[in-house]
């Protein structure tokens, strides 16, 4: 037997709040993810180091630990959030890092030539860094960076750890009502699948089409 239509509409919300939560954690996470990446390339080296730094101990963290700091630690530092903002926090933290390793090694990935033959056209850093480097690096960026946002939407789980309703802790709640975990799950995997499947296919293809394997 399926599930009544008021527990599909109930996980398809939590289905949801998932893309929310995986838009939520991907913006913050790029924006914090390339001022790391600037700043690992071009940054002076006190500057590089820190970088480096954090984004080693992030790197280190596991994210469900990132998820438990954020939404039982803010509180104890007299700030309350919601699981919401505690899981976007915790998320935009961990992608940060990977980003802004990704992207780093994307800039280096520019040919150093490049930069050279721009600034014999008299043009300074930030006309160099915005005309000639960024625009090359971004090709290079596309392919993995699609990639990694399935394992964002798939890192986004574990925010049912700390109570967030999205797909995965709708799918326990209505497990819990129901007793009939093949179904739920088996839904669960279809639309995870639905999500994952085209980035993944459309990574690809980037890849094929910018050649980044054989750069």
């Amino acid at each position: 037997m399926g599930l009544t239509p008021e527990q599909l509409l109930f996980l398809l919300r939590g289905f949801g709040w998932t893309i929310v939560l995986s838009l939520l954690a991907f913006a913050g996470g790029a924006a914090l993810g390339f001022v790391l990446a600037l700043t690992r390339v071009y940054a002076p080296r006190p500057l590089r180091v820190l970088a480096m730094l954090y984004i080693q101990l992030i790197q280190g963290t596991p994210l469900l630990i990132l998820l438990f700091l954020t939404y039982f630690g803010l509180p104890a530092l007299g700030l309350v959030v919601d699981p919401l903002l505690a899981a976007a926090i915790g998320l935009s933290t961990y992608v940060s890092a990977y980003l802004g390793e990704i992207w780093r090694g994307c800039l280096e990935a520019v040919p150093r030539t490049q930069e050279e033959a721009a600034a014999c056209l008299a043009l300074n850093w930030r006309q160099r860094l915005i005309h000639v480097i960024l625009p090359q690096a971004l090709k290079i960026a596309t392919p993995p960076t699609v990639g990694f946002m399935v394992q964002i939407i798939k890192n986004t789980s574990l925010a049912s750890t700390i109570g967030f309703v999205e797909l995965v802790r709708a799918g326990q709640m209505i497990n819990n009502s129901t007793f009939r975990p093949f179904v739920v799950f088996v839904m669960i995997a279809a639309l995870y699948f639905a999500l994952c499947y085209p980035l993944s296919a459309w990574s690809q293809r980037l890849e094929r089409r910018f050649d980044v394997a054989h750069r």
